[in-house]
């Protein structure tokens, strides 16, 4: 495995910095040294002239975590020659934000601009928000909101009306490994004054185990330099440090809703290999694995119907399974579901059929049954002509009794299940065919 030595003359940090933890030591100075935003922040973009230029305006940065939201703030205040302010709505309340805007008022009215940065925003609810709107509006306050939410569903329409919304994409591999590498160089901020032995296969270890996560990678990687023997970071310590590392899944949020959509989406377009790669990461992030079931249950009946009956019967069992065996075991049922729907004939006929029903019924109220359908218990229904004409289809020739009308007489000759050709519904859509043609038949005889 190559190597690479870094040995630099050992440099005592300044007072207070030695105890921030080098994620926070190597936080960017300067938009060159942000890694993996390119798109949103590369030499001649849109966003990248306006900061420079210190025409900074209010703004919500949607992205994962450690992607440099937090950072983009920080050189956004710097930029524009502004106090910067930070709370989080995890941790803060309304009168946490009265007293933020109350200082930057009093800023505003002494010429000084503030940045008033807003750490999960999507945290406050609809009345602390609006709390924002006028400061903004008038300028006190350039507004950079964080989340990891999607702004659409978090956050109300006023404050995305005065807000422009950038999105920050998740930080590959290669650019944590080009942000790991320049902690290992720095002697100022760094590990650049320790002389670590790391190799370039340590350094993509920890960048893949870091999910995207800058911050989580350089966190592993002061951890793997405190336990390092000798020095030297090597398939040991990484095995240690990186030991139980878990993918990013919010079991709630954006991204588990993501997950789900493509699941069902991969069952969907019967693709076998996707279908289980997406159940295997939810249940890889802690999914509920009764959640799972159900949805697998309702691509059953949804994308799959009578197709292939057999669907709706394996993923009960899969459920079933799972609630047998538990975890680990019973995740194996699970997956095979997913794999079974997927290659399964697919047909949203039943589904179809059972939404244009539901919206008739809504849009006809209530249309009386057939008189001999109605049921007549009594001699006075009876008498009423409740049943009368009834025709039992087994006592029939042939079982079935095609000049008997079944749906209310405004409804008569309505279709609403259209079976496809795929999977068992091809020899239903053949039966359905003779059946329909008969009783059409048999309605003309009659003069219906």
């Amino acid at each position: 495995m190559p190597r690479r030595k870094l040995e630099t003359t050992f440099a005592l940090l300044p007072e207070g910095e030695a105890l921030k933890p080098l994620a926070e030591r190597m936080r960017p100075r300067a938009l060159d040294e942000i890694v993996g935003q390119t798109r949103l922040l590369g030499s001649g973009t849109a966003l990248r002239r306006s900061i420079e230029a210190g025409h900074v305006h209010s703004m919500v940065l949607w992205g994962p975590p450690g992607c440099g939201k937090t950072t983009l703030a920080l050189l956004l205040a710097k930029y524009a020659h502004a106090e910067f302010r930070a709370i989080s709505a995890v941790l803060s309340g309304i009168a946490e934000v009265r007293a933020a805007l109350a200082e930057a008022e009093v800023r505003f009215a002494q010429g000084q601009r503030s940045v008033l940065f807003v750490d999960e925003v999507h945290r406050f609810n609809k009345a602390q928000q609006d709390a924002f709107l006028p400061h903004i509006e008038r300028g006190i306050i350039l507004f950079v909101g964080a989340t990891t939410e999607n702004p659409s569903f978090e956050l109300n329409s006023a404050l995305l009306s005065r807000c422009r919304v950038h999105v920050m994409d998740t930080i590959s591999v290669d650019a944590i490994v080009d942000a790991l590498q320049r902690a290992l160089q720095d002697s100022e901020r760094g590990l650049g004054n320790i002389g670590l032995d790391v190799g370039d296969d340590a350094l993509n270890l920890i960048a893949q185990a870091a999910d995207g996560d800058v911050r989580r990678a350089l966190t592993l990687l002061e951890i793997a330099a405190d336990v390092a023997h000798g020095g030297v970071i090597d398939e040991t310590t990484l095995s240690q440090v990186l030991a139980d590392r878990t993918r990013r899944f919010d079991k709630g949020g954006e991204q588990f809703y993501d997950q789900i959509s493509a699941l069902h989406k991969s069952v969907r377009s019967s693709d076998p290999d996707a279908a289980l790669y997406w159940c295997m990461r939810m249940l890889d992030g802690g999914v509920d694995p009764a959640y799972l079931a159900r949805r697998l249950v309702r691509m059953a009946i949804e994308d799959i119907g009578l197709a292939d009956p057999r669907a709706l019967t394996l993923a009960l069992e899969a459920w079933d399974t799972f609630d047998r065996l538990g975890s680990p075991e019973g995740e194996l049922a699970l997956a095979e579901c997913a794999i079974f729907l997927a290659i399964a004939a697919k047909s949203n006929a039943a589904y179809a059929a059972f939404g244009e029903v539901k919206g008739l019924i809504a849009e006809t109220g209530t249309l009386d049954v057939p008189m001999h359908l109605r049921n007549a218990p009594t001699k006075l229904m009876k008498g009423l002509g409740y049943g009368k004409g009834y025709q039992y289809d087994p006592d029939v020739e042939g079982g079935i009794a095609f000049d008997q009308q079944c749906l209310p007489d405004a409804l008569v000759e309505r279709e609403f299940y259209q079976p496809t050709d795929r999977g068992l519904e091809a020899k239903i859509a053949e039966k359905l065919k003779s059946m329909r043609s008969a009783r059409a038949k048999a309605r003309r005889k009659d003069g219906k």
